[in-house]
């Protein structure tokens, strides 16, 4: 966790009005430290990120919201993260516009667990509640963390089943973590600061205005392996959802239903983009390659899955040049589906990298 006084400097930035986004990475990449932003000349930060960012730094707004955050900080079961945190998420901090602080309430610890993003309408059927409870469950107990994002119909059936298993749900919300919305999930949303996490980027006290549900969206897609879309509307936000997890690389699952049923079109539109069409949870687990880590037996403890090593001797008979998993394991003297898993594990790791044609590559 970052220090105090480090944490005082994150929050003065972040809370001042205009500088998010690339001003202020524009700012960190010039001058260090938001310590060190803060000690330059205002002449200075003015250049990089405006005269009326440089003037508000100072004012009496951003040091009164800075105090109540600090102050809120320190009550149990909150936390700040900055982008300086070992704890801050590493999936998030791989896409191209990571928060530059996030605001928590929970176990943080699940930011360290693989998670799955299930999201869907608002205005869902009886069955894709049943779907999204049954998803959500089954890949819970199978180790994957639910992230969604609170809202009524699939995020609320998700969330709700992802409370049930030992890898617990991520909420992350479109207003200040301190802010109850949608009221009707007032319920849930203090049962998942109790057993999981909630997570907004949004300063305290943030109202749920309609332009931060997209913001919302792309952390809920940054933190997760892939994206499952149980139910949606052609013009739901879930889309948004799935389409930011394509970007980032990430995988999109998707559940079809009825050519009659509107909700089923969503889920239709990106199967036919590209995304895919999953039954069970079997689907989703194996195109994760999670078959493989469960096919090795790891053990699990009240804390969730146990790893095992990311690397079981295989980097040194690979080099830089596609080689594919028989070769491998020919040299390796591993079984096939040994070798298989630890890929699968270098892959998350970053340090191998899968090609065409089911070759691999080192990358380190």
């Amino acid at each position: 966790m970052t220090s105090s006084s480090g944490l005082e400097g994150w929050l003065r930035l972040t809370l001042t009005p205009g500088l998010r986004g690339a001003r202020l990475r524009a700012l960190l990449q010039e001058f260090g430290l938001p310590e060190n932003v803060l000690r330059e000349k205002r002449s200075h930060i003015a250049a990089f990120a405006g005269a009326d960012v440089a003037a508000a730094l100072d004012s009496e707004a951003v040091s009164i919201q800075t105090a109540r955050a600090l102050d809120w900080a320190a009550g149990t079961g909150h936390h700040i993260l900055t982008l300086a945190d070992e704890s801050y998420p590493g999936l998030l901090l791989e896409t191209q516009d990571p928060p530059a602080i996030l605001y928590c309430e929970g176990n943080t610890a699940l930011f360290a667990r693989a998670s799955l993003a299930i999201v869907g309408s608002r205005n869902a059927t009886a069955q894709g509640l049943r779907d999204a409870a049954a998803f959500a469950e089954a890949l819970g107990n199978a180790g994957l963390t639910i992230v969604s994002g609170l809202a009524l119909g699939i995020d609320a059936a998700a969330h709700l089943a992802g409370l049930r298993t030992k890898a617990s749900t991520i909420a992350v919300l479109g207003a200040g973590v301190d802010i109850v919305y949608p009221a009707a999930n007032a319920r849930l949303q203090a049962e998942v600061a109790a057993g999981g996490l909630l997570v907004s980027e949004f300063p305290l006290g943030t109202p749920p205005v309609s332009r931060n549900f997209p913001r919302r969206n792309r952390i809920i897609s940054g933190l997760s392996l892939g994206c499952l879309v149980v139910e949606a509307a052609p013009a739901s936000g879930s889309l948004i959802t799935a389409r930011l997890a394509a970007e980032f690389g990430r995988e999109v699952f998707a559940i079809p239903g009825s050519i009659h049923a509107p909700l089923s079109r969503g889920c239709h539109s990106l199967i036919k983009a590209g995304a895919k069409l999953v039954e069970t949870s079997e689907d989703v687990l194996s195109e994760l390659g999670w078959h493989l880590q469960r096919a090795l037996h790891i053990d699990t403890k009240d804390d969730g899955l146990v790893q095992p090593p990311v690397d079981n001797g295989i980097l040194r008979h690979m080099d830089h040049a596609p080689i594919d998993v028989d070769s491998i394991a020919r040299r390796s003297g591993l079984s096939v589906i040994e070798v298989a898993a630890a890929l699968l594990r270098l892959e998350l790791a970053g340090q191998v990298a899968a090609v065409a044609g089911g070759l691999y590559q080192r990358i380190t």
